[in-house]
């Protein structure tokens, strides 16, 4: 049974971080470099990073029992645990609150679009805000990748 469990413990690991780089770093970029009409490559690359988010979640909240069941208190103590708390919690904060916080932006701004309306500032500074999260997350994840090979 053991092998099971880790083996999903390898599969959380690849697939969040994974999809974190795939999604930030080649297909959002992609999408707006493709697609001539910007809203839209915002739209899709906006549904697309709450996707990975939710997909964090729950890898993050299995990895998290998962140690906390093989290792008890002793799961304190290792930076995997540590690395893979502090990653739930950028990806809670961003999709609870700087995500909350540009959806409610976007709305204010109808009819107009929100880079066209004179919330656009106030829009930008949260998507930055997002942006550095998102960065820092996918550095923890490599941290956590590493981690993980070292079975740490």
């Amino acid at each position: 049974m053991r092998s099971i469990t880790d083996a999903l413990q390898s599969i959380a690991v690849t697939l969040w971080v994974g999809g974190l780089w795939v999604v930030g770093f080649i297909v959002a970029p992609l999408l707006f470099s493709r697609l001539s009409d910007r809203v839209v490559a915002g739209l899709v690359a906006g549904k697309l990073f709450s996707v990975i988010a939710w997909t964090g979640i729950a890898c993050a909240i299995y990895l998290l029992i998962f140690r906390i069941a093989r290792s008890g208190a002793v799961c304190l103590r290792q930076g995997f645990f540590w690395v893979t708390l502090a990653m739930l919690v950028l990806v809670l904060a961003g999709e609870f609150g700087v995500q909350t916080v540009m959806e409610s932006l976007r709305a204010q701004a109808l009819p107009k679009e929100i880079m066209e309306s004179v919330l656009r500032d106030r829009f930008m500074t949260w998507h930055g805000v997002a942006s550095v999260l998102y960065v820092i997350q996918s550095a923890l994840g490599l941290a956590l990748v590493v981690l993980h090979g070292k079975g740490r």
